[in-house]
């Protein structure tokens, strides 16, 4: 597969995650006042985790882990409003003054977003795994062993 071999593609994934993984923070923490959210964040890791692995370069393990934190959290942020008498999912919302930024303001409805957004890549991940993405970007053994490609001694 010229993903594989070609060092283009390869550094050009590489280069393109970080960029690709602002615009998933962005779209995350744009999600109440915006267009995006949880789900949106996680589909963009996604999609940077599927285009890493086709290359051969490294994706998150463990996706069942990664799906059970992020229902776990869903789960307590789901759940902490009754312990204090009010309904489920209820929202609480916290500010603080930071000295450059001004006015900061997170609320529970940020933690159940984290947490749908580590579920979408964790079911991401789980696909890739379970169709073989790392055996489309396998490393070609003649390539492995230095960083510019030229086998190792």
């Amino acid at each position: 597969m010229i993903a594989s071999r070609s060092l283009v593609v390869r550094d050009g994934i590489r280069l393109a995650s970080p960029l690709a993984a602002v615009v998933g923070v962005m779209l995350f923490f744009a999600g109440h006042n915006q267009a995006g959210g949880g789900f949106a964040a996680g589909l963009v890791f996604g999609a940077i985790c599927a285009l890493r692995s086709v290359v051969g370069l490294s994706t998150p393990r463990h996706p069942i882990r990664l799906m059970a934190l992020g229902g776990a959290m869903i789960g307590i942020v789901a759940v902490a409003p009754m312990l204090v008498g009010d309904v489920a999912l209820d929202q609480y919302v916290w500010q603080i003054t930071v000295p450059i930024i001004g006015k900061v303001k997170a609320g529970s409805a940020l933690v159940f977003d984290f947490g749908v957004t580590v579920i979408v890549l964790g079911l991401i991940v789980a696909v890739l795994e379970g169709l073989g993405a790392d055996e489309l970007g396998g490393a070609d053994e003649s390539l492995v062993g230095t960083a510019d490609g030229r086998p190792g001694a």
